[in-house]
């Protein structure tokens, strides 16, 4: 195997969140099964499997184990570098990215179909990697197969793993061959794990959020395209910015519901469930809204999935740079006036496009992720609680006068807050709404979903 090229600061940077892992690609043309492959190092269903060729368009990062040893795996559009398709192109100018940045490579070839021109300038420029290389012959299920994938060693190869992904046949030998293959990495120290601000990029389809992602990465990192909907699965992207490290993740565009099902697109539909999963995951959603279209009732839909989630939410007003200021001022208006059921969540005007705003936008991100996290002391909170009492006790209600005895915060991320109270049903809805935004008032938690719930407690004696 070859002697690996050191990397520089820069490549460094731009590597995965588990930079004591070692970087595993899987590469080779489309439909040899490569995220079949993928989700069964993993474990999980992970990268989307479908019949149609070309589903997986960039590249997927997951961690997986393999004999007692950790690693990280990629999974990587379909290489095919004569194509005249310029998504073909591109997918091709990811998966040369993902070599460059791998430890190890996994070409996945098809072991009933045989070697074709394709395999062989795969082969070709792995050879010029000066990486270490596995072969796979995949789609093996049977011993007649077996010998039908010995024909890929006409390629000159020197060695052949032949599996199924689909079945699993042969993979304690590739598990094998691989930790056998991967580098020595030692673990990182207490003082190099760093805290990482999971951030999920939402939006309709064709809203700039691919563009915004490689505009703040600095490279291709998520194929752009001008069809709605070229990003299907989640994709993984860390950067580093003032001593920050965040991880942004590109979803599918979140269409209605009702369109996705009538078109019966099964990728599409687990897209969308991927894309929401995503926000799941995160702790920052990033909503990108086309400024220049304005924001639609889908963006709306799309906030309201964020807040039942839990998630700190940011509206970013993309394509700035299609408007003048009076516009830009009238489309950050019109946008307030249709999200006004989240009247916490604020608006930063960007450009994927020339890059003006995307600074602000990060610096944003770190503010309200310190406000989903933020925990207000108990005897704060209760002086604050004792003053909004007195200014202001819970009305009356059906001849009870409901009192409130104590208020506690009983989580984070987002903040939680229970209020002790005698009658807690018979607090009107109006003044729980007059608590929670004297909460915001009080302690800052612009961007996040403020949660408050009354709990009965039967008055103590004096």
């Amino acid at each position: 195997m070859s002697a690996r090229k050191p990397r520089d600061k820069g490549e460094e940077r731009n590597r995965i969140p588990h930079r004591a892992n070692a970087l595993v690609a899987i590469v080779g043309k489309p439909n040899v099964g490569k995220s079949a492959l993928f989700n069964r190092l993993v474990g999980r269903r992970q990268a989307i499997v479908h019949d149609e060729p070309g589903v997986t368009r960039d590249r997927h990062y997951a961690e997986a184990w393999s004999l007692g040893r950790r690693y990280t795996v990629v999974d990587t559009g379909g290489f095919d570098p004569e194509s005249d398709d310029p998504m073909r192109q591109g997918i091709s100018r990811q998966v040369q990215v993902a070599i460059e940045q791998a430890d190890l490579i996994i070409l996945v070839m098809d072991g009933v179909q045989g070697p074709t021109e394709a395999d062989r300038r795969a082969v070709g420029l792995l050879r010029r990697s000066d990486r270490p290389v596995l072969f796979i012959a995949n789609k093996v299920d049977s011993e007649k197969s077996v010998l039908d994938a010995n024909e890929l060693f006409e390629l000159g190869i020197d060695s052949l793993i032949s599996v199924s992904a689909l079945h699993g046949r042969g993979f304690h030998e590739l598990e094998d061959a691989l930790v056998q293959a991967l580098p020595a990495v030692e673990e990182p120290t207490d003082s190099q794990v760093e805290d990482v601000i999971r951030v999920a990029v939402v939006g309709r389809p064709n809203a700039g959020k691919s563009s915004l992602i490689n505009r703040l990465a600095g490279e291709d990192r998520v194929l752009v395209d001008s069809r709605p909907g070229t990003t299907r699965d989640p994709v993984d992207t860390l950067l580093q910015r003032d001593g920050k490290q965040f991880l942004f993740v590109d979803t599918a565009g979140i269409r209605r519901k009702s369109r996705v099902v009538k078109e019966r697109d099964t990728v599409e539909v687990v897209s969308v469930l991927r894309a929401m999963r995503a926000m799941e995951e995160a702790e920052i959603v990033v909503l990108m809204c086309d400024a220049a279209l304005g924001v639609a009732e889908q963006d709306a839909k799309i906030l309201g999935l964020a807040e039942q989630r839990g998630r700190a939410v940011v509206v970013a007003l993309n394509k700035m740079d299609q408007l003048t200021r009076p516009q830009l001022a009238d489309a950050e208006k019109k946008a307030k006036e249709k999200l006004s059921f989240a009247p916490w969540i604020p608006y930063v005007p960007t450009s994927a496009l020339t890059g003006r705003g995307t600074q602000a936008l990060l610096r944003k991100i770190v503010a309200i992720r310190d406000n989903f996290y933020r925990r207000v002391p108990t005897a704060e909170l209760n002086r604050f609680f004792d003053s909004v009492l007195q200014t202001h006790p819970p009305p009356t209600q059906g001849g009870k006068a409901p009192r409130l005895y104590y208020v506690t915060q009983a989580e984070t991320a987002p903040p939680h807050f229970v209020v002790m109270s005698n009658a807690p049903e018979s607090i009107h809805f109006s003044y729980q709404r007059y608590v929670k935004n004297q909460l915001r008032g009080a302690f800052d938690f612009e961007g996040v979903p403020v949660r408050v719930a009354y709990r009965a407690r039967r008055r103590r004696e004096d």
